[in-house]
Parts: structure tokens; C-alpha cells; sequence
């Protein structure tokens, strides 16, 4: 069987895009860095394009279902992402990070399946996740511990 080109610009995409993703948790100062996130990324899409080249060579009479493969990968990572998640001090920790990895499986799966444009935007998503909603969350929560302490400062000096 011939290799068509367009597999290694896939496995290229992919590690690209996961990389960003990557790169974007390790400024985080997260565990899970460019590294992981390039080959959980990587990993889905070659087991991706495996499949689908499986399926064309063998195809449909074998009985070989390439969703099966698919479905694999997403309890594979969540397996992996799971082994991220600590508790401390009656907090969890990584969890973020973790779903991260998940939804980067799921950029390498679309980059494995062609659907390069789902990818990117995927891609663009998760960063405005991690970056923007950080940021976002980092205000509220700020704001709302800094009225509450007014409230309690009020609340004494009533006393």
C-alpha cells in the first residue's frame, strides 16, 4: 500500500498544534508541557490515519470499524490525563491541564481524520480557554474575595 503525502503533513499539524497547546501550559508553569501535549496530539492523529488506511485496504467486508480505534484513543488519554489529577491539601490539582490533554487528543484525532480546519480552531479555542478564562476567572475570583473582605471588615467594625 502507498503512503499518500498528505499523512506527514498531518503528523506535522498535529505536533504543531499540540506543541502550542504544550508551550502555552509550561508559561502556565504546568507539569504537561509542549513535549506531552506535541504527543498525546501526535499519538491520535497516527492512530487515526492507521485506521483509516486500514480501512481502505481492508475495508468494509472485513468488518473492520475504524470508530472502534476512535473510541480507544479517548479513554487511552483520559487514562493518561486522569494520572495528572492530584489532590492537596483537600484541593484538586492538574485538572485543567489534564482536560486539556483530552481535548488535545481530540485535535490530533480531527488532524488524523483531515478535518485540519476543526483542528486550528479547536486549537484557538483551547488557548482562549486556558489564557482568556484564566485571566477572566483570576478577576471574578479576586473581586469577590476583595468585597468579601470588606463585608467582613464592615461586618466587625460593627461590632
Amino acid at each position: 500500500m502507498t503512503i499518500p503525502y498528505e499523512v506527514f503533513g498531518q503528523l506535522l499539524l498535529a505536533v504543531v498544534l499540540g506543541s502550542i497547546i504544550g508551550l502555552e501550559r509550561r508559561l502556565a508553569h504546568k507539569s504537561a508541557g509542549m513535549r506531552t501535549f506535541a504527543m498525546v496530539s501526535l499519538g491520535s492523529a497516527l492512530f487515526m490515519i492507521i485506521s483509516g488506511l486500514m480501512y481502505a485496504q481492508s475495508g468494509s467486508a472485513s468488518g473492520f470499524d475504524p470508530s472502534r480505534i476512535a473510541s480507544q484513543i479517548i479513554v487511552g488519554i483520559g487514562f493518561l490525563a486522569g494520572g495528572m489529577i492530584i489532590f492537596r491539601d483537600k484541593h484538586v490539582e492538574g485538572l485543567t491541564t489534564s482536560a486539556g490533554l483530552w481535548v488535545a487528543g481530540g485535535i490530533g484525532m480531527a488532524v488524523g481524520l483531515g478535518f485540519y480546519s476543526i483542528a486550528v480552531f479547536t486549537a484557538v479555542l483551547i488557548l482562549i480557554v486556558f489564557e482568556f478564562f484564566n485571566a477572566m476567572e483570576k478577576t471574578l475570583v479576586d473581586g469577590i474575595a476583595h468585597r468579601r473582605g470588606h463585608e467582613d471588615h464592615h461586618h466587625e467594625e460593627g461590632r
